[in-house]
């Protein structure tokens, strides 16, 4: 059976009100949530983002639904061996409801240390380096490590949930599909494709847990839903590497001038029909997920969350 999941967005929401967001949705009927983890947001427009581990650990005392990142990259900006003693902590305080998602990142938020960007197949192996660290340290036992990318002296996490923290990986294709199998207990998508299921569903993948999201606009009618999202997230429909390898928000805004508004028409749900909303959940579902989550783009959250309470919640309830 499909759970129904929450996205909150640290790139458009300050700590307080992500916060209110995430107590909002658990009453709304929100089985889960999703949390973004960044240093940047995608464009100024957006204007936020708080640091991750922090509005966690509000979370774990403001709500009781699970949580999962979506996605924590431990590969540049912050050491895994720092990513798994913030994950252990915030699964102690979230009583084991916590899932530490992990990706390859982007240049956006992980080139600020002033290290080279390395190109994607670099970047799968210290990803996969990075989780062999973190699943060590999770045993509570000492961990030393002199690895190609990184390393590790004399490390021992104190504070442990009673169960070692599930990794789930991101992948946007079918090289990273097949990482994720090999590597992850679990797989984060953001396309409902039964090819790259397949992928990570191979030898080694099939019963572990998927999870996928989307971004929707509602609003009181379908052309101030696009304006919004175009306004707001035109970086979602820049094509190929992009979004991996622009370094800057300003960046970003530049080559987001090349969408066009058809282009967020045409990929998101917008506007106050619910059936569209509804059409790609179902999608999703019916790709393998079990696990799918919505992001409300915008300031409209509370108009959201009470559409989605009376027209698509509703729908799912059996």
């Amino acid at each position: 059976m499909t759970s129904l999941g929450y996205f909150l967005s640290c790139e458009e929401s300050d700590p307080d009100e992500l916060v209110r967001q995430a107590v909002r949705a658990e009453s709304a009927g929100f089985e889960r949530l999703w949390i973004s983890d960044h240093f940047h947001p995608w464009n100024d427009k957006q204007g936020q983002s708080p640091f991750v581990w922090s509005v966690i650990g509000a979370l774990s005392q403001a709500c009781s639904l699970p949580i999962t990142t979506a996605v924590t990259c431990p590969i540049m900006r912050i050491h895994p061996a720092l990513v798994a003693q913030a994950a252990a902590t915030s699964a102690a305080q979230l009583n084991g409801r916590f899932v530490l998602g992990l990706g390859t990142g982007e240049a956006l938020n992980e080139h600020i240390t002033g290290q080279h960007w390395p190109p994607a197949a670099i970047r799968r192996e210290m990803l996969g380096e990075a989780v062999d660290i973190i699943r060590k340290l999770f045993t509570g036992k000492k961990v030393n490590h002199r690895g190609r990318h990184c390393t590790v002296e004399n490390a021992r996490i104190y504070t442990l949930p009673e169960k070692p923290v599930p990794i789930y990986i991101s992948a946007f294709g079918p090289r990273s599909a097949r990482l994720a199998r090999r590597i992850g207990d679990g797989y984060q998508g953001i396309m409902p494709s039964r090819e790259l299921l397949s992928e990570f569903r191979g030898a080694g993948g099939a019963g572990k847990p998927c999870q996928g999201g989307f971004k929707v606009c509602h609003a009181p009618t379908t052309e101030e839903g696009v304006r919004t999202a175009y306004d707001l997230w035109p970086n979602d429909q820049l094509p190929g590497q992009l979004s991996q390898t622009l370094p800057t928000p300003q960046e970003f805004e530049q080559a987001s001038s090349l969408v066009t508004r058809a282009a967020v028409e045409e990929a998101l749900p917008c506007g106050p029909d619910p059936k569209p909303y509804i059409e790609r959940i179902r999608a999703f579902i019916d790709a393998g997920y079990g696990e799918v989550y919505t992001q409300q783009i915008g300031s409209e959250k509370d108009c959201f969350f009470d559409f989605w309470q009376s027209g698509i919640a509703p729908e799912f309830a059996a």
